[in-house]
């Protein structure tokens, strides 16, 4: 696979999470050593939702990241492009309001949500920008954002055995569980693509957030950025 491959069309991306839903929360979990258990704790603790907010959960998939803010006493919106996502979400969690919303033009007004947060799904967003932008519109003021993303890991050393794993191993782990193993020769490459923590942090000011700041989560494999409009 190219970097040109990676440009796909929405329609072909989300027919790529169509297939992967039905095994997606445990391929994630296999995938990652169990670590995105902790990585939806500190997503959960940077949004700190309070009781009676309002929370936009993009990219949610099949709700596994939108439950522990219903549990806060926020109301959640899981919201997601993947329709075959959405399905396996509400057969699981029918209590959350699952909205099926493309990030580059949200079907909600503006000024709606205390907090918005996107968990590995904006740089599977055609235009990342324009999602960046578009969460902006939908946050109310003094609202925050709260980014959670692959990234680069600090420590060299590391940092090759990481790529390594991302690009011979990840794949051949995802044909003994995924439902649709190939999405995540896709999504290794998307991974080694993407932008690193100041990158993304540039990216995100561009877009118009304020306050901005990120840290690294288990080495720099994973960035959190949280800002504020």
């Amino acid at each position: 696979m190219t970097r040109a491959d990676l440009a796909k069309k929405p329609a072909e991306v989300r027919a790529m999470f169509d297939d992967v839903a039905r095994r997606y929360d445990l391929t994630n979990d296999v995938l990652s050593l169990g670590q995105d258990r902790r990585w939806r704790r500190q997503v959960l603790d940077a949004v700190d939702p309070k009781p009676g907010e309002l929370v936009l959960d993009l990219a949610a998939g099949t709700g596994t990241s939108s439950q522990p803010f219903r549990n806060r006493g926020a109301t959640v919106v899981p919201c997601d492009f993947s329709v075959g996502m959405l399905q396996v979400g509400k057969r699981n969690r029918p209590h959350l309001p699952f909205t099926a919303g493309d990030g580059t033009q949200l079907p909600f007004a503006g000024d709606t949500f205390d907090a918005v947060t996107i968990s590995f799904g904006l740089r599977n967003i055609v235009d990342p920008d324009a999602a960046l932008r578009e969460m902006l519109r939908v946050t109310r003021p003094g609202g925050r954002l709260v980014v959670c993303e692959f990234s680069s890991p600090t420590h060299r050393p590391f940092r090759t055995v990481y790529i390594e794993y991302l690009m011979r191993a990840l794949p051949s782990v995802a044909r003994a569980v995924s439902s649709s193993p190939d999405a995540y020769v896709y999504l290794a490459e998307s991974i080694r693509a993407w932008p690193d923590q100041g990158a993304l942090a540039t990216r995100i000011e561009a877009a118009g957030w304020g306050r901005l700041e990120w840290r690294n989560v288990t080495g720099g494999i994973v960035a959190l950025h949280r800002a504020t409009k």
